[in-house]
């Protein structure tokens, strides 16, 4: 397939517009990866998996293109992610996470799977804009009586149990 087709332009576009979509949330919140950076995952995503699913390639060369993919999109996704404060505490999972939705969102786009993208992506906007807020709700409310506090023998450095 080498020409031009509605098809090829609408997996595409569906890619990096669920891709500009998460990225526009990010950069409202301030945070440095945004609408070009997550647009562009997505978009190279659906690219891929364009590149496999229109051309005729074996069954299993999918497989092997989500699984690089996930892989470099993952180390990606570890580029944001920085340790700030007294704590030390990480900052920009949540970017990080939704760089990896924007590639997996291209991914669907790609391969054509309109309906998975709309559904995945209204449900990843839901919880961007309210996850927070009920968090901070619940922890307001509940004001750290949800979690058991170990004796300081017990915790490591951020107060949770040491990890195995």
């Amino acid at each position: 397939m080498d020409q031009f087709s509605l098809e090829l332009f609408w997996r595409l576009s569906g890619g990096l517009a669920a891709g500009a979509i998460i990225g526009l949330d990010r950069n409202l919140h301030g945070k440095a990866a945004g609408m070009r950076t997550l647009g562009l995952v997505a978009l190279g995503a659906a690219t891929a998996v364009c590149v496999v699913t229109l051309n005729g390639h074996p069954a299993d060369a999918m497989s092997r293109v989500l699984q690089g993919l996930l892989t470099g999109v993952g180390f990606l996704g570890v580029g944001v992610i920085a340790r700030h404060g007294v704590h030390d505490r990480p900052q920009g999972l949540t970017t990080a996470a939704g760089i990896w939705l924007a590639a997996i969102l291209g991914a669907a786009s790609g391969a054509g799977y309109y309906a998975i993208v709309v559904m995945a992506l209204t449900l990843g906007m839901l919880l961007l804009r309210l996850g927070g807020r009920l968090e901070n709700s619940l922890h307001a409310r509940f004001d750290g009586r949800l979690t058991r506090k170990l004796p300081p023998e017990q915790r490591d450095d951020d107060g949770d149990p040491p990890s195995r």
